[in-house]
């Protein structure tokens, strides 16, 4: 890969950019750069409404009814909330679910990949690499366009369909609880999402290769470390923490590895591991555990793997669309291996004073809860660790290379303000799914 190319004027050195009001997010974020004499003296990249207070809501709440109220923290990725925060409880109470019960949470989870990740690359990733404001702007005259129109909703459908026959709903899934279901799927509707999912494989690969395609590019400087939870099926919900460093970590001990950050302009926290930049992900996963992906995703992606492991940080673009492959891979595969669905009463706790913690991997990278809970089953006291928070302090470091790198080539302001929007799209911060700045104001 190279540098793109841009478009060069002499220009000042010394200005400001300031942008507010980020719009398609989860809250509201907003950036402001200084440049004297052409380096970065000041940068603050704000989360500003992330402090909704969940951990503190749910103290004093029955353990077992926690689950269905942090799924409420996001309206896209509420299936990972769910799913964490249930492995939590169920580890606190020393509860293990059937082998079934593991299966359709898979289930449902690959649909959340799949829909999610397809929100993300469709929607919002694509237009960059069509030159488009929005997927609105796309050219129905060009075949291209028009089919990568229509393949980001018959892509997402799917995604839906299948989080709602195994959950009840493709967000907030009503059916899965502590020790299982309260409602198990029909295995005739598990079964006709079969065919549902072979027809969108090939709109998979097309987006892949032209993701592969793609000439986005900033490799990060700074020494940085990708963690991401490994797992021999690549089912994003169970496995041990490794790190690009070579080390793994237990779930239960993943906090005391991670460092808050505390950033004054900030209502995030961001996070260091170790002392070191992080970064968490797709791109993460596929560093780190891309050897147990599905046998035919591991086949039909076999020469874009080896982009991995990388410091382009665009690549994460690459990562999430082969994840929606794997996830389609896999789900078939799961899918062909039901016969069926036995009834099956959610295991209930035997309530005790203990703790316990839940990690998964999100869309967007490792999710982290523990929960401290009292005699009565009752929640004292929860810590929550999103993935954009572990990525909100290398996200800033990048923008200042990236700003430094175009001032020294002359770029224009409006071409700094886009590959800043660009580049944070590429991490699909949640702040939700998308970064784009309604407005800029330039001092």
């Amino acid at each position: 890969m190279h540098n793109p190319n841009f478009d060069f004027i002499p220009g000042s050195k010394d200005f400001k950019i300031q942008l507010d009001e980020i719009s398609k997010i989860e809250g509201a974020a907003s950036l402001e750069v200084e440049v004297k004499d052409g380096r970065v003296e000041d940068l603050k990249f704000s989360i500003s409404e992330w402090k909704r207070f969940y951990t503190q809501a749910i103290q004093g709440k029955p353990a077992v009814a926690v689950p269905s109220l942090v799924s409420r923290i996001c309206g896209t990725c509420s299936n990972a909330h769910l799913l964490a925060s249930l492995k939590a409880v169920e580890n606190a109470f020393d509860i293990t679910i059937s082998q079934q019960t593991l299966l359709l949470r898979k289930l449902l989870y690959h649909g959340l990949i799949i829909r999610d990740h397809a929100l993300h690359l469709y929607i919002f990733a694509l237009p960059d690499v069509f030159k488009k404001n929005s997927i609105l702007d796309f050219d129905m005259e060009d075949p291209v366009q028009h089919n990568m129109l229509d393949d980001a909703f018959s892509v997402k459908e799917v995604g839906n369909k299948l989080s709602i026959v195994i959950g009840g709903r493709s967000v907030h899934a009503p059916f899965p609880t502590v020790g299982g279901f309260l409602k198990l799927p029909k295995i005739d509707d598990i079964k006709t999402m079969r065919n549902e999912l072979l027809s969108i494989r090939p709109k998979i690969l097309s987006l892949i290769e032209l993701f592969a395609k793609t000439s986005f590019f900033h490799e990060v400087q700074a020494p940085f470390v990708f963690t991401s939870l490994v797992s021999h099926d690549f089912s994003y919900l169970e496995g041990e923490i490794r790190t690009s460093e070579g080390n793994t970590i237990q779930q239960s001990n993943f906090d005391e590895h991670l460092h808050a950050v505390i950033i004054p302009y900030s209502h995030a926290r961001g996070f260091s591991f170790e002392g070191n930049l992080l970064m968490v992900g797709a791109i993460a996963r596929l560093t780190l555990g891309k050897q147990y992906l599905n046998k035919k995703t591991l086949k039909d992606t076999e020469k874009y793997l080896s982009f991995f492991p990388t410091k382009n940080l665009f690549y994460n673009n690459l990562a999430q669309a082969i994840e929606i492959l794997h996830s389609i891979d896999q789900s078939i595969e799961l899918i062909e291996s039901v016969t069926t669905i036995a009834p099956e009463p959610p295991i209930k706790p035997v309530l005790k004073e203990t703790s316990g913690v839940g990690v998964i991997e999100a869309p967007r990278g490792t999710l982290y809860y523990k929960f401290e809970i009292n005699k009565e089953g009752v929640v004292q006291k929860g810590e929550i660790i999103v993935p954009t928070g572990q990525n909100q302090v290398i996200m800033e470091r990048a923008i200042k290379e990236i700003v430094e790198n175009l001032v020294r080539l002359g770029a224009t302001k409006e071409k700094i303000v886009y590959e800043i929007e660009k580049f944070i799209r590429a991490f699909d911060p949640c702040m939700s799914c998308a970064s784009h700045f309604l407005k800029v104001n330039w001092k």
